[in-house]
Order: structure tokens, then C-alpha cells, then sequence
């Protein structure tokens, strides 16, 4: 297995960093939980990190003839961002079950957007597709090792920011595993290594499947919370390989429990949090993860104004 070398993630911590912010690392206490405000972060999203990476360390022949990509809508704005910067067009292709929100932020941003019948995975296989056709630079959310390094520079945040205190986990949100990968190369390079359990919603369980059976052949997608988190992973894709290796345990939350995680951040925090980052807070609420200290990563906060407003007033 070819492992992504640490330098990566320190030269793309260097390219990011006049673009993207610093985001706030908390202490609870009374939980002993440590959180990662990546809903603070530009574009909302952890997301910008692996798409400016990516976009910024292409040559210039690989952007002449465009961007291409496939989003639910956080990746995609962290690309449009990028194709901004450098003067480049995006094309994102998103399900037609986007969430609204998300779209208009993309088209805010200048991207291009296409809607395709069905959900992500559908998506993304007409993204792969239309990049080929026209020789366009396919940018994929997770199956990249570039976009995998900057995403891991979260991890690098972190341990900065930590000054010395080593938590024995760390709860991260998981759907293509890009950034639970780029985490995974990032802390095993630590004297102690903590766990990294990866966190997934039961409505869309894809990379819980590939880790837990080798396969994620017969997966049912629902409707989920943690819309960011939902589809199939790209067969052969890299993360798998490293999932295997650095995840310690991946559990599934449910949508109740995402939806109170959601309603928790906003009462306790005043923290606005969309369902993809709420599935690490709902793992430790409900106990299906116990370990203390532990670093949550909240990865974003990109949620419809109606549907937070629902859960966090539901009367």
C-alpha cells in the first residue's frame, strides 16, 4: 500500500494557509471533549482545505481546461473557491437532491453547477465521466492524495493547538474518508498514537460496509441528516486502504441522534453545525464512544436555515 508521506500534509499546511483560517480548538471540562470548529472555517466547510490543495499544486496545463467535481455541496464550494483564486472554471456535478443552500453557495462562487438524477454516487459517476470526455482535471473529494493532505493539515491544527495534551481519541465524521485518512497518516506519526474512530450515519453506511465486510456491495441509502457523508465510495478508491489501517473502530449514528447532536451543539455551544459534523458529537453523546479526553472534529456547518431552525426549536 503506498502511504502518503508527511511531508505532503506540511507543504500543503504552507500552500493553504494564506486562504483558509485557523479555527478554533475548545476545551469542555466538565465532558473532557475537546472540539475542532471546522464550521468556522471558509466556504463552512473542512472541505476547502483538500480542494485549495489540490487546485493550487496543479500545473498550470492541468487547469486550462477546467475543473470538474462531484459534491453534496461542501467540497464543491471549496473547489469553486480554488477555480476563484486561480482563474479557472468549475464545473460541479451534485445530486438533484442537493440541499439548496449548498447549490446557491457553489453558483455563488462562480461554479457551475450540474443536477443529475439520483443521489452522490450518481453524481460523481457523471462528474468521472464528463471530466474524460472533455480533458478536464477530474478533483475528487477523497480518492486524492493531495486533496487527502490537505485535509489532514486539520490534524496538524489540532496537535498545535493541543500544546502537549495527547487525547486517547479522536471522533471524526467519515464518508469518502478522505480527511479521516489524511488524520490517519497525520497522528500516527505521534510517540502515542490515539484512536481515530470514524463516525457514519445508518441511512448511508458505505465505507462502514467496505470496513467492516470488505464490500459495500447491497448498501441501502436513506435520506440522511449528514447529506455531506452520503453515497458510495469510488471502487479502488485510496482511502480504503488507509481506512483499514488507522481507523481503531467505526461506529453508525442514526438520524434522532444526529438531530440531537445538532440541537446539543446549538444549546450548549451556540454553535451552528450541519448533520455531516454532528455524527462525531452523536457517537460520544450517546456512548457509542466513551474514551475521555477525546477530540470531536465538528467538519462543518453548512445546513438549511428551516431545517436547523426545526430541530433546535422542534415545538
Amino acid at each position: 500500500m503506498t502511504l502518503i508521506p508527511l511531508t505532503w500534509f506540511e507543504q500543503a499546511a504552507t500552500r493553504i494557509s494564506p486562504y483558509i483560517k485557523h479555527t478554533p480548538l475548545t476545551h469542555d471540562a466538565v465532558l473532557d471533549l475537546y472540539f475542532k470548529w471546522e464550521n468556522h472555517q471558509v466556504t463552512g466547510s473542512f472541505k476547502a482545505r483538500g480542494a485549495l490543495n489540490k487546485v493550487l499544486s496543479l500545473h498550470e496545463w492541468e487547469r486550462k481546461n477546467g475543473l470538474v467535481t462531484a459534491s453534496a455541496g461542501n467540497h464543491g464550494q471549496g473547489v469553486a473557491l480554488a477555480g476563484e483564486l486561480c482563474a479557472t472554471p468549475v464545473i460541479v456535478f451534485a445530486s438533484e437532491h442537493a440541499v439548496p443552500d449548498k447549490i446557491k453557495a457553489m453558483q455563488q462562487l462562480g461554479a457551475e453547477v450540474r443536477l443529475v438524477k439520483g443521489g452522490y454516487g450518481e453524481a460523481e459517476a457523471a462528474g468521472i465521466a464528463y471530466a474524460e470526455q472533455v480533458g478536464a482535471t477530474w478533483i475528487s473529494p477523497y480518492n486524492d492524495g493531495t486533496v487527502i493532505a490537505g485535509q489532514g493539515t486539520l490534524a496538524l491544527e489540532v496537535q498545535q493547538d493541543l500544546e502537549g495534551n495527547s487525547p486517547k481519541v479522536w471522533v471524526v465524521p467519515a464518508g469518502g474518508g478522505g480527511l479521516v485518512s489524511g488524520m490517519g497518516v497525520v497522528l500516527a506519526s505521534q510517540k502515542v498514537r490515539p484512536d481515530i474512530i470514524a463516525v457514519q450515519s445508518e441511512a448511508s453506511q458505505f465505507l462502514h460496509a467496505i470496513y467492516r465486510t470488505g464490500t459495500q456491495d447491497g448498501t441501502v441509502e436513506l435520506d440522511s441528516l449528514a447529506d455531506g457523508l452520503a453515497g458510495p465510495v469510488e471502487v479502488g478508491s485510496v482511502t480504503i486502504p488507509l481506512v483499514q489501517k488507522y481507523v481503531a473502530d467505526f461506529v453508525l449514528v442514526n438520524e434522532q441522534e444526529i438531530a440531537q447532536a445538532i440541537a446539543f451543539a446549538w444549546k450548549h455551544y451556540n454553535e451552528r453545525i450541519e448533520g455531516s459534523a454532528a455524527v462525531a458529537l452523536a457517537a460520544v453523546l450517546t456512548g457509542k464512544v466513551s474514551q475521555r479526553p477525546a477530540v470531536i472534529v465538528i467538519t462543518g456547518g453548512n445546513i438549511q436555515a428551516d431545517v436547523h431552525s426545526r430541530i433546535v426549536n422542534p415545538h
